[in-house]
């Protein structure tokens, strides 16, 4: 368990708190790239407890402006967008991609340019990149930190599905669901019992459920670490779920060689709500974008997938006929990552972990809140970032889920080059 002050300072990630402002200096994505139209609605974001606004403008460029126009203030997600520009609808003042003010009108025709010029607006650095729009909202606007290019982000967009989920939790509970390997027997149960056979998509389906203790090794890593997740099986293999964890927000989903690619990011939108983006890749070609081909059903919407969900007033749709009949946790009809977010949320807005009770099988969950506390006083102590630094190669950063004869070694398995996979 952590203590209340290291929950606290894990947590809030508000403007003025630590980790806000460390989390502020790594390139989170803000939107999909597909949801922002040349000249189109600007798209309102909260990012960190903050309100912004992401546009297309017409040469395609996109822009990324704190949401309050600097003059009174008035949302920016409401603006013309035209002419290369935001025009704000209360006062004409425009303002273009490079956050320059370009026209006053409201002021006196001699002196609107000198005027113009004056005129403080705060934006940001973009990059767009695997079917994604990234913002960075860190101190050093003109030098920012170099961009994380995983191996996604180098893919055609016919290769990439993003879809982004909406949490009430913070971050860290977020990113902790997608940590923890030894709930997947559990709390999947259901979803995974109906995959079993002997394709090997369904027969890892049967190694999870076969063995609910895990045993877990590491490799550490620049970037966070490698965590082999093992299951000894009665048919003589190892099955291995070899996850990448890259702080402070992705985990790689480990998947048989050959397949999908998933990849979760748990970004903070304040203190008690959560961006959850599921980003689905094929490396070997194009890939069906229906939900149901990379995380199951949704509710259609690939900025709020969950968005029909339910909450605590409803207990999230929970049908306990379907849990009496056998179904494990009674949220029926939907994807694991319901699952995980219902069990985040039915925690509380931000979790009081000096109250856990920790046991074997969540070593992962404390070896990554020692990694988040030592990056964060490094930072404080001098400014150090951690996880990016000119050692990391992101793009060679891939999880998959193996099975191989026990006594082999998952630490050799190279994930972008594995032996054939032997179906059960």
């Amino acid at each position: 368990m952590l203590n209340r002050e290291d929950n606290e300072l894990l947590t809030r990630i508000g403007p003025g708190m630590p980790m806000g402002g460390m989390l502020r200096e790594y390139w989170v994505p803000a939107c999909r790239s597909a949801k922002l139209e040349r000249d189109g609605a600007p798209a309102r974001i909260r990012l960190f407890g903050e309100n912004f606004v992401a546009f297309r403008a017409t040469d395609g460029r996109v822009g990324f402006f704190n949401e309050g126009c600097p003059h009174r203030c008035a949302s920016l997600a409401l603006a013309r967008n035209e002419g290369n520009g935001l025009r704000c609808i209360f006062h004409g003042w425009k303002f273009d991609v490079s956050g320059k003010c370009v026209e006053t009108p409201t002021e006196p025709e001699d002196r609107r340019g000198t005027f113009a010029d004056r005129v403080p607006v705060k934006h940001y650095a973009v990059h767009e990149a695997g079917a994604l729009v990234w913002v960075y909202l860190g101190k050093n606007q003109a030098n920012p930190p170099r961009f994380p290019d995983y191996e996604f982000t180098k893919l055609p967009e016919d290769q990439i599905a993003p879809r982004r989920g909406v949490i009430h939790c913070n971050w860290l509970q977020g990113l902790e669901a997608l940590l923890d390997s030894a709930h997947v027997t559990f709390l999947h149960a259901s979803g995974l019992g109906g995959r079993v056979g002997q394709d090997f998509y369904k027969q890892e389906a049967a190694y999870m459920l076969e063995t609910g203790a895990p045993t877990f090794e590491f490799i550490q890593q620049p970037y966070g670490f490698r965590e082999g997740a093992l299951r000894d099986q009665p048919d003589g293999k190892t099955y291995a779920r070899i996850r990448e964890v890259a702080f402070p927000f992705a985990s790689f989903i480990p998947a048989p060689p050959g397949g999908y690619s998933l990849v979760c990011f748990s970004i903070p939108i304040d203190d008690e709500w959560t961006a959850q983006w599921y980003v689905g890749f094929n490396v070997h070609g194009k890939i069906d974008p229906r939900p149901r081909a990379i995380m199951g059903r949704d509710s259609g919407d690939p900025d709020f997938f969950n968005s029909d969900m339910g909450d605590v007033s409803n207990m999230w749709h929970q049908d306990r006929k379907a849990m009496a009949d056998g179904h494990w946790t009674g949220i029926t009809g939907r994807g694991n990552a319901y699952e995980d977010f219902i069990v985040q949320e039915s925690m509380g807005p931000i979790v009081d972990r000096s109250q856990e009770f920790l046991g074997t099988c969540d070593v992962v969950i404390v070896r990554s809140r020692k990694i988040l506390l030592d990056a964060i006083h490094q930072y404080q102590k001098d400014g150090t970032l951690s996880f990016c630094g000119p050692e990391v190669n992101f793009n060679r950063i891939r999880a998959i889920s193996y099975a191989y004869p026990k006594g082999g070694d998952w630490k050799k398995i190279d994930p972008f080059n594995p032996p054939v996979q032997q179906a059960a």
